[in-house]
């Protein structure tokens, strides 16, 4: 009898911790800055065809508008609407009641990563500057275990993101902004070349495709069980007013998740067991219609985003995100409302149980995890 209530005790604990395991591994990709409106409404005919924001109108209009708001969001992104959204779950579309938002209250880019990849919210990281994180990543954190410890890394084209993973101080991998450290073989070699030779669209973000070829050479070769992937254009792009480029950018990153999907199902170690999870860092405005091109919550504009004070209000909606996931533990549901809004500070806890980890073994300061991407 003690030993059959032993063993029912195991059980339930297994069932209250969410440690039966899922996954192997996990890539979680992030879209910097990428609206909810165009990933579920499609093209914006305004912004599409204003002549501020958008030279090539007519390419743009031609290629992804439809007066069906779905046909045209999928046009955008084939990839997330034809298969994520239809083999996993998604939230997000504030026009069917799913809401997802940063829990942070500055609504721009290093709280906003700093909240999806450690599970909580520092308000002193209030700031784009390069201070070194004082949390710890979900990457940090799972060095320590041994089962995962130097097979984690990360790739982005910001160049801040060394130091949101604290690279001093945690030792993981990062690959941002500059060519790689160590190549290996000439394909690395040909890709550092034409890095060096092709100068950054902007001081401090590189073209995605570099941060894409770098992930998936490291992916092929490493095989690690965790890695992030950052890209980061669609966001530039909205700050320099360019709609077009903007939906130029978020297609060809749909593009880019499509290959590490398919890659990831050509791999032994990753074939049907590995949770892809995306998701964006912010969001942006809607209305008055200039307001697309910033992001800043009220507070931000009374002090960090104190350039763009003549919205007293900060940005309005633009601390709405969305996510989506697909993978084994994660529910084939498609888009899911929401009774509350679902924050960005549950994303690390929910990805570690998804490994078969307790997020309070690591950090209880965590959110806790979004079960609607659970089984």
């Amino acid at each position: 009898m003690a030993r059959i209530l032993a063993m029912l005790s195991a059980l339930c604990l297994l069932g209250i911790t969410g440690s039966l395991q899922a996954a192997d591994n996990v890539v979680l990709i992030t879209f910097d800055g990428l609206r909810w409106q165009e990933l579920f409404r499609g093209l914006d005919p305004e912004l599409a065809s204003h002549e501020e924001y958008s030279e090539q109108s007519e390419r743009l209009l031609e290629d992804f508008w439809h007066d069906d708001p779905a046909m045209s969001a999928s046009a955008i992104f084939p990839f997330l609407h034809g298969t994520v959204f239809q083999q996993g779950t998604v939230v997000g579309n504030r026009d069917l009641g799913s809401c997802a938002a940063v829990s942070n209250p500055w609504y721009f880019s290093y709280p906003g990563y700093s909240e999806i990849l450690t599970g909580v919210v520092n308000e002193s990281i209030d700031s784009n500057g390069k201070v070194l994180n004082p949390e710890k990543t979900l990457h940090e954190l799972l060095n320590f275990n041994p089962d995962f410890r130097g097979r984690s890394a990360a790739f982005a084209s910001w160049d801040v993101f060394p130091y949101i993973f604290n690279v001093e101080r945690s030792g993981v991998f990062v690959n941002a902004f500059e060519p790689l450290v160590a190549p290996v073989g000439e394909a690395e070699a040909l890709l550092n070349q034409l890095h060096i030779d092709i100068p950054p669209p902007w001081p401090t973000v590189r073209n995605d495709a570099f941060t894409h070829h770098f992930a998936m050479s490291y992916l092929r070769r490493e095989q690690p069980r965790l890695l992030f992937i950052s890209y980061g254009e669609t966001d530039d792009f909205a700050h320099d007013a360019k709609y077009d480029e903007y939906i130029f950018a978020a297609r060809r990153t749909d593009g880019f998740i499509r290959e590490v999907w398919e890659t990831l199902q050509s791999i032994d170690q990753y074939r049907d067991n590995t949770v892809l999870f995306i998701t964006v860092d912010h969001g942006r405005g809607e209305e008055p219609i200039e307001t697309w091109l910033h992001h800043a919550s009220k507070r931000s504009v009374d002090g960090y985003m104190s350039s763009l004070s003549q919205y007293e209000e900060g940005i309005v909606g633009s601390d709405a995100t969305w996510m989506a996931a697909m993978g084994p533990g994660i529910p084939s549901q498609g888009m899911r409302t929401t009774a509350d809004c679902l924050t960005s500070n549950r994303i690390a806890s929910t990805l570690l149980q998804l490994l078969g980890e307790d997020y309070r073994d690591y950090n209880p300061a965590m959110g806790v995890p979004l079960e609607i991407f659970v089984e």
